[in-house]
């Protein structure tokens, strides 16, 4: 199987929050650095992360090393704008890619292996977590359907291929994991860091 590569998706204004919310601290590090920590403690190859709003800022304080790092100029268009902007630098060789939100600091590493470990087997063309609290985050989409990713125009992810290929989806059971919730504003980041506090107590590798 050729490589399975991860998308960090961190381009967006953070218009609710008025600051960017990749950088805000969440323990000793910025939101962004815990969701790029979690993509290199998996197998994805290449991991690209593109950057939008507050770009030079966050690359003083995130440790993007070793990284495919891309500054998307038309991030104020929407989100489709990093996903094709992704595709278009990633390697022929790569099979599917997991795309990872950046203001999702708390997605675990073990979820996307599951998503890894689930295309190596059945090749589906999209594979999806199921957690406790339903279907989440993040998604692995084959190569197969980037022509339709590339497709894609404002502010919309792969929501449209999960709604058009609703029957194909492989669903990857991680109900032993709890889904990774949003960071859009300020209720959502003050319940962010009761929560990481939480799973630090248990995991003192974050």
């Amino acid at each position: 199987m050729g490589r399975v590569a991860g998308i960090i998706l961190a381009a967006g204004a953070s218009r609710r929050l008025g600051q960017p919310k990749q950088l805000l601290p969440l323990g000793e590090r910025p939101v962004l650095a815990h969701t790029v920590s979690a993509a290199r403690k998996t197998k994805l190859d290449p991991v690209l992360v593109v950057l939008g709003h507050a770009a030079g800022e966050i690359r003083r304080q995130v440790d993007l090393t070793e990284l495919i790092v891309l500054d998307n100029p038309d991030y104020t268009e929407g989100l489709s704008t990093s996903v094709r902007l992704a595709l278009r630098h990633l390697p022929d060789d790569v099979e599917a890619a997991v795309f990872l939100l950046g203001d999702q600091p708390l997605v675990e590493p073990a979820v996307v292996e599951e998503l890894i470990r689930a295309f190596s087997q059945h090749h589906s063309p999209i594979v999806q977590p199921r957690y406790a609290e339903g279907r989440g985050n993040p998604v692995l989409i084959a190569r197969e359907l980037f022509p339709e990713l590339e497709r894609l125009t404002g502010d919309t992810g792969a929501r449209p291929l999960l709604a058009r290929y609703r029957g194909e989806v492989h669903l990857v059971d991680v109900r032993g994991h709890r889904r990774p919730a949003d960071l859009d504003t300020w209720e959502d980041y003050e319940r962010l860091r009761a929560e990481f506090e939480q799973a630090s107590k248990g995991d003192t590798g974050r």
